[in-house]
């Protein structure tokens, strides 16, 4: 996997999960996203910036602005 081939599906009926995921489930995901970030070269200073732009995504989802 090359850093360009890094991308998560889009939700679908089949992928959408209930609004209230376990946190052990959350923690795993993070974790997982983490090591594979840093196994695939990603400085640290990368994978910050990734978790803001994330970040950034889930504030524009929720603000009310958005909607």
């Amino acid at each position: 996997m090359q850093k360009s081939d890094l991308q998560l599906p889009g939700p679908t009926s089949e992928t959408k999960r209930p609004a209230t995921p376990d946190p052990r489930a959350l923690r795993i995901l993070a974790k997982s996203i983490f090591k594979e970030l840093r196994a695939q070269g990603y400085e640290p200073q990368q994978v910050v910036s990734f978790a803001t732009e994330i970040i950034a995504l889930v504030t524009d989802d929720i603000s009310p602005s958005s909607r």
